[in-house]
C-alpha cells in the first residue's frame, strides 16, 4: 500500500490520517512556519497543499460509486485471466438491465476495469433478413453492411437518454483460427485488430468466457465436443432459437464469421447469409452511470441513471 507524505518545512509532527480507497495521507503541521506543502508527485491528486489534498480525498470518499463498482460489490465476479474484465457466467446469472426503456431487455456481459459496462440485447433484431455484409466480406471495419446499420439506423432508434449513456469504444474484430484450443491465444488474436464505434456484436471468446464450465466449454475445440452439455452452463446460448453471428472473422476465410448455431454448437456462416441469422447488438455504457434500483434478476433488473 502506497503512502503519500506532506513535506515538513522546519519541524513537524503528524496530526491527521485519512484512509480512503487504500491510500494513506499523512498531514504534517510545521512550527514556527505556517507554510505546509504536499508532495503530490505520486498520489494522483492535483493539490500541493494539505487542505487541498484533504478536500480532494473527502470528495473522492463521499461521492456515489459508479454502476460498475455497485454491481461488483453486489455480485462478486471473478476477474478474467486474459483481460482486465469481470464476466457474468453461468446458466442464468442476475445480469439483466433496463436500457432504452426496455425492461430486462438487455444483459450485462462484463464489467470493464475502467468502469464501463458491456451489455447485449436479449432479443434478436434481425426481422428483415439483414446480412452481416451484403458483399460477403467479414471485414467489419470496411464498414460491413451490419456495421453501418447498427451505428446509424439502429443507434438513432434508441432514445436520447439511452444514447447519452453509450460511450464509443474499441471492439475486438481480429481474425480467429478455427479449432483453436487455447483461449488466451484466441483473445489475443481477437484483440489484434480493433474498431472504434458505438455498437457492434459480441465476440466468439465472450460466448466461451461467459460459460461457467471452464474445463469442458472454455475453448473452441471443447465447445464443439461438449456443446450439448455446455448450453446448460452458459447464459449467452440461444439454443433452439436461432443461429446468430458473432463479431469474430474466421482466419483465412475472407467471407466467413464465427456463429453460434441453434443447437448451441459453434461454427461459421458466410457474411452474406440472410436466413436464420440472429443479430444481438452489444455496446458499452459509460463509466459514470449509477445503479438506481434492481438486483439484476429478470423480474427486478438493474436500472440506471
Amino acid at each position: 500500500m502506497k503512502k503519500y507524505y506532506i513535506k515538513k518545512n522546519i519541524i513537524g509532527f503528524i496530526v491527521g490520517v485519512i484512509l480512503c480507497t487504500g491510500t494513506f495521507v499523512y498531514a504534517a503541521v510545521t512550527f514556527p512556519s505556517n507554510e505546509v506543502t504536499y508532495d503530490n508527485t505520486e498520489s494522483g491528486l492535483s493539490s500541493t497543499s494539505v487542505k487541498g489534498a484533504i478536500d480532494e480525498l473527502y470528495t473522492e470518499c463521499t461521492k456515489e460509486p459508479t454502476a460498475g463498482d455497485q454491481i461488483l460489490e453486489d455480485q462478486p465476479l471473478e476477474k478474467d485471466p486474459y483481460e482486465c474484465r469481470y464476466f457474468f457466467t453461468g446458466a442464468n446469472p442476475n445480469n439483466y438491465i433496463t436500457f432504452n426503456d426496455e425492461e430486462a431487455g438487455w444483459r450485462i456481459i462484463s464489467i470493464e476495469c475502467d468502469g464501463r459496462i458491456k451489455i447485449i440485447k436479449e432479443a434478436n433484431i434481425n426481422k428483415n433478413n439483414l446480412a452481416w455484409d451484403r458483399s460477403n466480406s467479414n471485414n467489419w471495419s470496411r464498414p460491413a453492411t451490419l456495421n453501418t446499420y447498427l451505428n446509424s439506423t439502429y443507434y438513432n432508434s434508441l432514445t436520447s437518454v439511452a444514447r447519452s449513456h453509450v460511450v464509443s469504444s474499441n471492439f475486438s474484430v481480429g481474425e480467429v483460427i478455427e479449432n483453436n484450443n487455447d483461449l488466451g491465444i484466441q483473445v489475443s488474436d481477437e484483440n489484434g485488430t480493433t474498431w472504434k464505434g458505438n455498437i457492434a456484436l459480441s465476440t466468439l471468446s465472450e460466448y466461451l468466457r461467459t460459460n461457467s464450465n471452464k474445463s469442458s466449454c472454455e475453448t473452441y475445440s471443447l465447445m464443439k465436443t461438449n456443446y450439448s452439455s455446455c448450453i446448460k452452463t452458459g447464459w449467452m446460448d440461444k439454443a433452439n432459437v436461432d443461429y446468430w453471428w458473432t463479431l469474430s472473422p474466421v482466419y483465412d476465410y475472407e467471407y466467413a464469421l464465427f456463429a453460434v448455431w441453434d443447437d448451441g454448437n459453434i461454427g461459421y456462416i458466410e457474411a452474406g447469409e440472410t436466413v436464420y441469422t440472429g443479430i444481438y447488438p452489444t455496446l458499452y455504457l459509460s463509466s459514470d452511470i449509477q445503479i438506481t434500483g434492481g438486483d439484476g434478476s429478470q423480474s427486478n433488473p438493474y436500472t440506471i441513471s
